[in-house]
């Protein structure tokens, strides 16, 4: 199981070198997405002023996406009190993707330098 992160699926989206490396975790029919994910894409791409919908329905098709639910939430917030005292500029968006992760026994797909000494990650660069 894959957890794919937002800086993956924009280095997938753009067709990136890293992006080629995240194509196999999409397409390995084992992939979870977090709705925070989502709405870091969804997020992103206004401010780019680019049509989000196309990637959104590729998302939904590709992956399995997860919603926060209170397992989720309180797992996060513990994450969160933890690796901020370790890690420069952690977000609370990082600890939900990170305890998704752990909760379905899955690896972060990423290649955000925040997740670099964790063990349940596989970084692409």
């Amino acid at each position: 199981m894959y957890v794919i992160d937002s800086f993956a699926w924009i280095e997938y989206f753009v067709g990136s070198k890293a992006g080629e490396l995240v194509k196999e975790y999409v397409e390995s029919g084992d992939s979870i997405t977090p709705t925070i994910v989502i709405a870091e894409l969804s997020a992103k791409y206004a401010r780019l002023k680019q049509d989000f919908a196309p990637k959104l329905r590729f998302i939904v098709l590709k992956s399995r996406t997860l919603v926060l639910d209170e397992d989720t939430a309180a797992l996060a917030g513990s994450i969160s009190a933890e690796r901020k005292s370790k890690v420069d500029r952690w977000g609370l968006a990082d600890s939900i993707i990170l305890a998704t992760a752990r909760l379905q026994k899955a690896n972060v797909v990423t290649g955000d330098q925040h997740f670099s000494d964790l063990k349940e990650i596989i970084m692409i660069k």
